[in-house]
């Protein structure tokens, strides 16, 4: 066992920001304290009934938010708000972005708990996160454009799983570590160092009760991961868990493809370039990946809105490559 923890980890990387005195590392100091309190809810989520079950209200998106959805947003953002360098948060459960501290030099956009409606039946479930610099003048208010960065922009991105066990998982920019909890000691320590896709990949990962509703691109690339041929070991496997991190977290150990494509239902995509596709495509390349909307690199595309949606194609580039030519074909 490598008995670094995550705070030993954050210090000694504090070279790699010499202009930074300190901010990220206690911008990830306060998601590591946030989410120890998350995990311990969700540990015991079955028999808390404060926080089982829903909120009874929505989200700017429409969807029922969980109890544990608004629970999770308000522990980040208290910790976050307490570091007193962060000057403003974007959240997938508020409607508008967060004005905290003028004085701040730190954007944070966040999906607090992705995969909530799968807490009442046990699967995984889990937070992600990204770090900009701000652009407007430290010491005037917030605004809008400080969120709409492209994701070339991330100082730092990264998710926490709530699984058989809580890891965080991060970057920075120079490749990519997780971090598994003790919760007897509470400390994270580091157990998966430079974490890189694995060369060979035969797991995609989609919602194929959508398979119908997508292009034929789609389609046919889905028909092609079903075809049996040796000499390319097919057919690949379908795995699809339905939390975003936990099948990335997967496709990140084993390799693979995961893939929520436009619908004739969800005609820009689903998932939200912001909070979403830009934190895990700043992992995904950090680990030797390629993350693309089936046309173009995400974290090339310039955000309009704070809860802009895309289609997503994220994992080995080989498997996303291979996508992009049968979406590129029905053109």
């Amino acid at each position: 066992m490598n008995f670094k923890t995550l705070g030993e980890f954050i210090i000694d990387k504090q070279k790699d920001f010499p202009g930074s005195s300190g901010d990220l590392s206690r911008i990830l100091s306060a998601i590591r304290l946030a989410s120890k309190i998350v995990s311990q809810q969700v540990n015991k989520a079955g028999l808390a009934r404060h926080i089982l079950g829903g909120a009874g209200s929505e989200n700017i998106q429409g969807e029922a938010q969980q109890k544990l959805d608004v629970y999770a947003d308000e522990r980040f953002i208290e910790a976050l708000n307490n570091r007193g360098n962060v000057c403003g948060i974007g959240s997938e459960e508020n409607d508008d972005f967060i004005e905290l501290n003028k004085e701040g030099k730190y954007i944070i956009l966040m999906d607090p708990l992705d995969g909530s409606s799968n807490i009442d039946v046990n699967v995984s479930i889990g937070t992600i996160f990204s770090v900009f610099k701000r652009v407007s003048n430290v010491g005037d208010s917030v605004e809008l454009k400080d969120f709409l960065q492209p994701g070339t922009e991330q100082v730092a991105a990264g998710y926490v799983l709530y699984g058989s066990s809580t890891m965080m998982v991060y970057t920075t920019g120079n490749g990519v570590n997780g971090f598994t909890y003790d919760p007897g000691i509470g400390v994270f320590f580091l157990s998966h160092p430079d974490m890189t896709f694995p060369k060979k990949s035969k797991i995609y990962s989609m919602n194929e009760g959508n398979v119908k509703r997508s292009s034929k691109g789609v389609q046919d690339y889905i028909n092609y991961c079903q075809e049996i041929d040796k000499s390319t070991n097919r057919p690949h496997t379908g795995r699809y868990i339905g939390s975003l991190v936990a099948d990335f977290h997967r496709n990140l150990i084993k390799g693979g493809i995961y893939m929520y494509p436009a619908t004739d239902k969800s005609p820009k995509g689903k998932l939200r370039l912001l909070y979403e596709c830009n934190p895990l495509a700043f992992l995904t390349e950090q680990a030797g990946g390629k993350a693309s909307d089936g046309k173009e690199r995400i974290m090339e595309i310039k955000p309009t809105e704070l809860h802009q949606r895309v289609p997503y194609f994220v994992g080995n580039t080989s498997m996303v490559e291979k996508a992009e030519e049968f979406i590129a074909k029905e053109n």
